[in-house]
């Protein structure tokens, strides 16, 4: 289908300030690398199945994501439709014990506002820059805690257009993984079940973690956090520096001096870049100590 016309169906699902053509992904990824997507879509939750049904109907690629946070697009941009739950799909709600948020609300924004309910069990996502759904696609964690520990339901959408509620259990949540990807659902909210805390225990430890982070972390690079899953056994950034590639660099991306688990854009950096310095690492750890890391990073679209 031709572009333009492909642009005026989308035109009967969203308004034209929801619909971004040929834009930039570098914009909206924490890497600030990536090339164009062809159509970038910023949906309310309710439009999300008009999308998806017209991206099947017209047999348009549709790809999903949030923040950007654990995300590297390739130079060469993506085909077809960007959909991305942002500011449109961002509604935080308490009710009791419960909190309820959106799928394009932040992590950082949800744990705010379970701290001024008085509400704990969120604490460790305070820092986290990610979207709650991509939070809950990738079962998100830090310090010790994840979103299996407080995640009650998760509300989605099928390819075919049917709301679906999951829980817990259902989601089949372990490090880094749900079910979500396999089945090809699109969140569109989440349920966390918190307990009642003080207010000034819950800030205590958010400063706290938010220290630890700016002590041990390159947050002055655009990154994609933590680079690399934790092997069983070991730690990642351990890993990278006993195989010598600290501060190892390809063009404008660097294997972090602070952190070894982290890759940077130094500034300038391409996509190709960072997916060449990704390859790199994970060639020498293989052959320094036997063990293959895997990205924590998901690659999408074309890379050069």
């Amino acid at each position: 289908m031709e572009p333009s016309v492909f642009y005026q169906k989308l035109c009967q699902v969203l308004s034209k300030e929801q619909i971004l053509c040929d834009e930039p992904m570098s914009r909206h990824t924490t890497f600030r690398v990536g090339g164009k997507a062809d159509f970038y879509l910023t949906p309310r939750t309710e439009q999300v199945a008009g999308i998806l049904a017209l991206c099947k109907e017209e047999r348009v690629p549709c790809q999903i994501v949030g923040n950007g946070s654990n995300l590297l697009v390739g130079d060469l941009g993506i085909r077809g439709v960007v959909l991305a739950f942002t500011k449109q799909a961002s509604a935080v709600q308490v009710e009791g014990d419960c909190i309820r948020a959106q799928a394009g609300a932040l992590l950082s924004q949800t744990a705010g506002a379970a701290w001024k309910a008085g509400l704990g069990g969120l604490e460790f996502a305070a820092g986290i820059p990610g979207s709650v759904g991509g939070a809950v696609v990738m079962n998100a964690g830090a310090y010790g805690g994840e979103c299996k520990d407080v995640l009650r339901q998760v509300t989605a959408l099928t390819q075919s257009g049917e709301i679906v509620k999951l829980t817990n259990e259902e989601l089949e949540l372990s490090y880094r993984h749900s079910c979500i990807p396999k089945r090809e659902l699109a969140v569109l909210e989440a349920e966390f079940a918190l307990q009642q805390k003080p207010r000034e225990e819950i800030l205590a430890r958010m400063d706290d973690l938010k220290k630890r982070r700016t002590e041990k972390q390159p947050l002055e690079y655009p990154s994609a956090g933590s680079t690399f899953k934790r092997p069983e056994g070991y730690f990642a950034g351990k890993l990278i520096m006993e195989a010598g590639m600290r501060g190892y660099s390809v063009g404008g991306a660097q294997v972090s001096e602070k952190h070894c688990g982290f890759i940077i854009n130094t500034g300038g950096a391409t996509a190709a870049d960072i997916l060449a310095l990704i390859q790199k690492v994970q060639k020498n750890v293989l052959e320094h100590s036997g063990v293959k890391l895997e990205p924590e990073v998901k690659c999408m679209g074309e890379f050069a």
